[in-house]
């Protein structure tokens, strides 16, 4: 992800996956793969905005929730 950022010249990202059991709450994995992310693109200049999780039964914002 970061680098198809810096392919684009991108200074900020916001990330976007499903879920398939349909519950968008954000697992473990998800919050620390998003940490990752963010620890990575830091030096880069790439700042991660948002990491948003679609399911059945609804979305759930990193952000929103103050994961992020």
């Amino acid at each position: 992800m970061i680098r198809r950022a810096l392919e684009l010249s991108s200074t900020a990202i916001i990330l976007v996956h499903n879920h398939p059991s349909g519950d968008p709450t954000p697992s473990r994995a998800d919050i620390e793969m998003t940490k990752t992310i963010m620890e990575s693109g830091r030096p880069l200049g790439i700042a991660v905005h948002d990491h948003i999780i679609v399911g059945k039964k609804g979305f759930a914002s990193m952000k929103g929730l103050q994961l992020i």
